[in-house]
Formats: C-alpha cells, sequence, structure tokens
C-alpha cells in the first residue's frame, strides 16, 4: 500500500520543516515540496507534527518477578505502545537460573509469537554466568541480531549478580562489540537496610525508598563506569532517578568515556512523597529506583536537556494495584516493583518538556526516537524520517486534548501514574512500515503485524567528545 502525507511539519533530531512524506510498500521512498505522486491512501497533515515512531529501549512485558507476572503480555502491551506514538521497542529476555541463553530466548519469542503489535528487539538479562560454554553463547547473541546485555547490581537472591560476573559480561561486550545496561544500586547494602527496617516493623510502602537512598545508586552507578573503562566496553546506565547518579555519568561524559544514561517519563513527576499516600496506595509508586526527592527533577531535566542523559524510556512494568501490589499489604518488601507508562511518554514530554520550554522539540525526538534507535542498533531504519527509513510515522495533532486516565487506557493495569493530567498534543494518526496501527483514538491494527528487529552491533553513534556542549 502506499500513503501520501501532505503538508506535514517533519521534525527530527536534526530539522524541522513542512513537507509531503511519500511511503511506497514499508519504507519512505520520497520527501518533498507539493509531489506530485498517486497513492492508495492521502492524508492531510497541515497544521500537523510528523514524528518518528517513537522507541522505547526499556519495557517489561510477561515478566516474571516477585512471585507473579506482569500484568501486560505482548498484545496489551504493545497496544498501549502504538496509542502513545511507539512503534518499536526492545523488551528484556531475563536468563532463568540455570538456564542457556537460547532457552530464554526461546521462552521470550514464544511469549510474542501472534501477539506482536509493533516491531521488537531484545535485551539479555545475564543472571547465571557458568564460566565457558555460557560465555561463549554469550558472544554469539550479537550474531542474532541481540547486541545489548543486561546485568542487575541489586535484588540480592533474585536477579544480582556479583562484580565478577559484572566484569566478565563486560569482557565479552569489549569484544563483541555489545553493549553493557545495568541497574545501578548497591544490592548488598540496600538487603542489609531492608532487612533492618522489617526488624523494626517498619512495612508501609514508603520504606521501599527509605531502604534505597541514592547514595546506593549513585555508588553502583560509579562502580560500573570504572569497571566498563577497565574491561573497555561501553556502558549504559539504566533508569537515572537522582543527581548522585547523574553526576558520576557526567563526569564520564565529559571525559570522553563511552558511558550513556537514560532516565524514565516517571522520574520527572513522581516524588517520594507519593509513596505516604494512604491505604496502601503509596505501593502504585513502588518501582526501582524508586521515586526521588523532589529536588532531583530538575536535576534531571537538565540531564536529557545537556545530553548528560540521552534517552528517555519507560521501564514499563505494570503490576495490578489491586491483586499483585497487594502482595506486599504488610511487607513492602513484598510489592511487585514496577510502575506503567507505556502509553504516555510522548504525552507527559511534549506537554511538560517541550510546550513548558523546558527542551526543543528536536531533542524531544531525539530524546524519544533517535538516540535510542542509534544506541541500540536500529538507526537508520528507525529513529528517524528519511528517504529509506522504515515508514514509522506518528501524526501528531499539537491541539489535540488528551486527559490521561486508568479507564481510558490500552495497558491492562488497574492505574495511571499520570491519572488526572491534562495534556495538550497527541498523535492522531499512527503508522508502522507503511500499515496504519493507530487512527484517532483507536488502535485498528492486528497483532502478528509486528516484527523481530534484528540490531546492530554498537558503534560510535553517541559517544560523547570530551567536555562538548551540547543544545
Amino acid at each position: 500500500m502506499s500513503v501520501l502525507i501532505k503538508g506535514g511539519r517533519v521534525v527530527t533530531a536534526a530539522d524541522d520543516y513542512v513537507a509531503d512524506v511519500y511511503v511506497e510498500g514499508e519504507r519512505i521512498s520520497l520527501i518533498g515540496e507539493s509531489l506530485d505522486v498517486q497513492a492508495d491512501r492521502v492524508v492531510d497533515a497541515s497544521g500537523k507534527y510528523l514524528f518518528p515512531g517513537c522507541v522505547d529501549p526499556h519495557t517489561h512485558l510477561d515478566m516474571p518477578f516477585g512471585g507473579t507476572v506482569t500484568i501486560d503480555d505482548v498484545e496489551s502491551g504493545q497496544t498501549a505502545a502504538a496509542a502513545g506514538g511507539t512503534t518499536c521497542h526492545v523488551d528484556f529476555v531475563i536468563q532463568p537460573k540455570g538456564a542457556t541463553f537460547a532457552e530464554a530466548l526461546e521462552e521470550w519469542r514464544g511469549k510474542a509469537n501472534g501477539k506482536q503489535v509493533i516491531d521488537m528487539g531484545y535485551h539479555m538479562a545475564v543472571t547465571d554466568l557458568k564460566e565457558g560454554g555460557s560465555l561463549e553463547e554469550l558472544a554469539g547473541l550479537p550474531d542474532q541480531g541481540i547486541t545489548s546485555y543486561k546485568l542487575f547490581m541489586a535484588y540480592k537472591g533474585a536477579l544480582m549478580v556479583d562484580d565478577e560476573t559484572l566484569f566478565r559480561t563486560m569482557e565479552v561486550a569489549a569484544e563483541t562489540g555489545a553493549l553493557v545496561m545495568v541497574h545501578a544500586e548497591n544490592g548488598d547494602a540496600i538487603d542489609v537496610l531492608v532487612k533492618k527496617a522489617l526488624s523494626e516493623g517498619k512495612t508501609d510502602p514508603v520504606w521501599h525508598a527509605r531502604t534505597r537512598p541514592p547514595e546506593t545508586e549513585g555508588e553502583a552507578t560509579n562502580r560500573a563506569i570504572q569497571l566498563a573503562r577497565v574491561a573497555g566496553c561501553a556502558l549504559y546506565v539504566v533508569h537515572v532517578s537522582c543527581a548522585e547518579s547523574v553526576e558520576p555519568i557526567q563526569l564520564a561524559r565529559e571525559k570522553g568515556w563511552n558511558v550513556h544514561g537514560e532516565t524514565c517519563t516517571q522520574y520527572f513527576f513522581v516524588d517520594e512523597t507519593f509513596l505516604e499516600r494512604p491505604d496502601f496506595e503509596g505501593a502504585k509508586y513502588v518501582y526501582t529506583p524508586p521515586p526521588r526527592a523532589k529536588a532531583n527533577q530538575g536535576v534531571l531535566w537538565n540531564a536529557v536537556r545537556t545530553d548528560t542523559l540521552s534517552v528517555i524510556s519507560t521501564d514499563h512494568c505494570a503490576f495490578l494495584w489491586d491483586g499483585q501490589k497487594t502482595l506486599g499489604r504488610d511487607d513492602f518488601s513484598k510489592i511487585p516493583n514496577g510502575g506503567p507508562g507505556l502509553e504516555n511518554r510522548l504525552h507527559m514530554i511534549h506537554e511538560f518538556g517541550v510546550r513548558a520550554g523546558r527542551i526543543s522539540m528536536n531533542r524531544m525526538v531525539e530524546l524519544l526516537c533517535t538516540n535510542p534507535a542509534k544506541l541500540f542498533g536500529l538507526y537508520p531504519r528507525k529513529g528517524t524520517i528519511a528517504v529509506g527509513s522504515d515508514a514509522d510515522i506518528v501524526v501528531f495533532d499539537p491541539e489535540k486534548r488528551h486527559t490521561i486516565t486508568a479507564a481510558a487506557h490500552h495497558s491492562k493495569v488497574d492505574y495511571n501514574l499520570f491519572e488526572g493530567t491534562e495534556v495538550t498534543g497527541s498523535p492522531e494518526l499512527v503508522l508502522l512500515r507503511g500499515s496504519v496501527l493507530v487512527e484517532g483514538d483507536e488502535v485498528v491494527a492486528r497483532p502478528g503485524i509486528g516484527q523481530f528487529v534484528e540490531r546492530a552491533r554498537f558503534g560510535d553513534e553517541l559517544r560523547p567528545a570530551a567536555a562538548h556542549a551540547h543544545r
């Protein structure tokens, strides 16, 4: 099918201009003024923005955690993503203890078969590294288009790895051109603090934050940066939440080291006081790292503006408040960690980033589309509007008013972190490789349209120049 999108304002990381965009098959084939071509469908986009489909590099769909499984499977999670203008995401395969990486990958592919609404790739979360065989197997993953390894420095007794496993994985990544992702918190110290709080009868949700102080994130972030430096690998620190971890990333980037960081939408809006809400409502905001003191929100806006942090993801990891989060009603350490957010990233960052004057529209596209695509081996197929790129396009109405509510969102989760927030600007039409995913407020795509995307190895796409300044 061919589509001609007429007169839209094309916004990429670098450009901002009015043009027609002609889509033939799955790719963008022409961009120009007043294109004289025949198309199966013509879309009048005058007064609208054309963004590349957003790329979310950090999601957890159909993931077991803490004795339960996230409420969003691939179909519901990707439907929510599509509704919010996200056309590609990278999900985490969590290696079960004792399983090979191949077995883990097969299990995760099985969860996605026939359910995919958008395109997706995988990261491999390493939890169990036996010498020899599994190191070789790990080194072979980039040949299968899985070019990032994730390690948890927290969740002791569950997902956490020791520094030897972390460092060995970093060495493999350095050899194979893979990117190492770390969940950076000092899991040993946190384990001591959690046990102490529980022994003192402190069981409310707010103790989730008080037993994971920001220094534990700062320490682990710095440790990962230094170890990556020794191993010679590229490092990506996920869900950075506070000044204590922004600072070592900023320092590393000023030195020109191969270090990158992301934050997530929720850290700009939810602070630690949300955890104190009565009647167990605070459990809605139990995710890791926890919501921080409000002063960190300004630090994070500055960090994404100056390119200390290069990506905004969601870490979508949704559990029902009633029935799953309530597992920890009498013990905060048993509340499944995670929050939803896959649908509302573009709404929130456009409203409070661009419209509020904190970041430019080009920078928003860079943070939500282009940088994630570059860092995770998807660019230029994804993450930009250019001839030859996949026709993943969001026709965005900058005047459309939208109220974010759990009642209207597409996730299966029973609450929304941004409940009742009114935004101006929302996707009107979303294309995935030229096919219509979303029209108006309706997701019209059928499951099965989405594909697995093999990702390229990590290059130096976003390697910082020493002490470089960003717009």
